[in-house]
């Protein structure tokens, strides 16, 4: 077996601390995990991060990069803070309407990604924010028509993956009209799949004509498509994206840990299930435990059942994988400017 048809290639796992634990980079050492997820807990200032993250990469096999990925999204989801840019929340670019403005943000956010070795950014959300009461999403939306969200979706990607930082456009097949948090609970939406091809699904076709490096999915449930499965598990919201869109790039779960699917499903059943549907890649960001375990569950598995998605996994991490030349540091004066050019639109 080589590294790149390991199963745990399709774990992305966080951690705890600013350093390396010895368990996490035995695994990396080993070729186990395909992925690691920074969070604020992982950081304490810019040459901390560097060097967590040089190391990250020294510890991976070299034919298989590691991929280090990160929620920088602006507003209220960014895990990088003073002193790289503080962005504002996309609802300020999707109100402005200027896609030029857009592509400078997600240029931007993709070099200061790859000045600290970070090859995947799980953003832009492309959710549609057609719920005011929604407590998950609101002003992390571009907007609350479609053709808005599409519009700068498409740009975003397409600026970021040129700058060398893959995107996600999250969360299929959409999390936008949820009155609930999916970290709590299981949010369930009773649209019938007209709604869905008027509303949530266009940002998401727009993404794929774009070439969107990864989609994750939404632990939401969508009764008239699955009464009994969330997206993440279920079949028929599965092949919308796989079939309906055409989608044929890498395709994450939310993370594993949360509550809409936790307190549900057991984690045989959501690594059984996920991988069967259509999913490539599980993210599990901070538990130990359930990371071994979930590994366990990937080692025990067919390697046939798994090897469609370690070919996407291992496509992906070629292109964005492992440590990049740019070695910048903050501040960034440029950024700066843009960002503060924001203030007071929307």
């Amino acid at each position: 077996m080589t590294v790149r048809t390991e199963p745990g290639q399709l774990l992305f796992c966080g951690f705890e601390g600013s350093t390396v634990p010895a368990d996490l980079a035995d695994l990396v050492s080993a070729g186990r995990i395909g992925g690691v997820v920074l969070f604020a807990r992982n950081i304490e200032g810019p040459e901390q991060l560097r060097s967590l993250n040089d190391e990250l990469h020294r510890l991976a096999p070299g034919d298989s990069p590691l991929l280090i990925s990160i929620d920088q999204e602006g507003g209220r989801v960014q895990r990088l803070r003073s002193p790289w840019t503080e962005w504002p929340p996309m609802r300020q670019f999707g109100d402005l309407d200027e896609l030029d403005r857009t592509a400078a943000l997600a240029a931007a956010l993709a070099r200061e990604l790859l000045d600290l070795g970070i090859g995947l950014d799980f953003a832009p959300c492309v959710d549609v924010d057609t719920n005011p009461a929604n407590p998950v999403i609101g002003d992390r939306s571009f907007g609350r028509e479609p053709g808005v969200v599409a519009r700068h979706a498409a740009r975003f990607i397409q600026s970021m993956q040129e700058a060398g930082v893959a995107a996600c456009a999250k969360h299929f097949p959409g999390h936008g009209d949820t009155a609930s948090d999916s970290h709590l609970v299981l949010p369930r939406l009773d649209h019938d799949l007209d709604r869905l091809e008027r509303i949530e699904l266009p940002p998401f076709r727009e993404a794929t004509r774009a070439g969107v490096a990864s989609i994750m999915t939404a632990h939401v449930l969508f009764p008239a498509l699955d009464p009994e499965r969330p997206a993440t598990i279920s079949p028929a919201v599965m092949q919308l994206l796989r079939r309906e869109l055409g989608y044929e790039g890498v395709v994450f779960s939310d993370d594993l840990e949360m509550k809409a699917v936790a307190d549900h499903f057991p984690p045989e059943r959501l690594v059984r299930e996920s991988l069967a549907v259509g999913v490539d890649a599980l993210l599990v960001c901070r538990e130990a435990a359930l990371r071994d375990e979930v590994l366990d569950l990937l080692e025990r598995m067919p390697a046939r059942q798994l090897a469609p998605s370690l070919e996407r996994v291992h496509a992906l991490k070629q292109r964005y994988g492992g440590p990049r030349a740019e070695r910048g540091a903050p501040p960034y004066p440029e950024h700066a400017s843009l960002a503060a050019g924001m203030t007071g639109v929307g």
